[in-house]
């Protein structure tokens, strides 16, 4: 398998926290966001959309976090990503889609670079923008978390899970837009016990071949 990612994706990230979970190894293949390589016809043709991650596989391109972390979920069931319970398996998928439908799509680079380039928004601007989207996020991310009375110490249960492979790499970003962590305890504590994990470990964005 190859990875076509970035160190400091948020998408990446999570990515490389399931495959890390799922024990499989790839060709870490890194494509600069900071130098545009995303844009230039050499990755177009790996993915017409122009987006980080994507996982080649048995001559194939698959595209798209979500796609291609349910396809990890159905070629490599072991360990489970999602709880058995359909009901559960809806609550672990609100969790991962508060961050991955409501957070990070309107906080990430290309959104920001608009704001920066066409909007002509200062760094403190942007900041702020992120934060906001991020507290609201968290706030009921939180709020869920706190209302599960037998949570043990991941998002659901005593293992990681998907709403864990999506909750780091977002609180790694609020820690980047100087978002203070205090606010939300139980999700702190949560990214804590991540930390522990070599899988979450390994795939922080400072130790990625591309990190700088």
């Amino acid at each position: 398998m190859k990875l076509y990612n970035f160190f400091r994706s948020g998408t990446s990230h999570r990515l490389r926290i399931a495959l890390n979970l799922k024990g499989l190894q790839t060709q870490y293949v890194a494509v600069d966001l900071r130098t545009e390589q995303h844009l230039k016809d050499e990755f177009k043709a790996v993915n017409p959309q122009m987006l980080v991650p994507a996982l080649e596989v048995h001559g194939k391109v698959l595209i798209q976090s979500p796609a291609i972390i349910e396809w990890l979920e159905e070629t490599h069931p072991t360990p489970a990503l999602l709880p058995g319970n359909a009901d559960d398996r809806a609550h672990v998928r609100a969790l991962a889609a508060i961050v991955g439908c409501d957070i990070h799509p309107i906080n990430n680079r290309r959104i920001l670079e608009y704001l920066r380039k066409q909007l002509g928004a200062s760094e403190d601007a942007v900041n702020a923008w992120c934060a906001t989207w991020i507290s609201d996020g968290f706030d009921a991310f939180e709020a869920l978390l706190a209302a599960d009375s037998q949570r043990g110490d991941f998002c659901f249960g005593n293992a990681p899970t998907l709403a864990d492979v999506y909750l780091v790499p977002q609180v790694e970003s609020a820690r980047r837009f100087k978002v203070d962590m205090q606010r939300w305890p139980r999700m702190a504590a949560v990214d804590a016990a991540c930390a522990r994990l070599d899988a979450f470990r390994l795939a922080a964005p400072a130790l990625q071949p591309d990190a700088a």
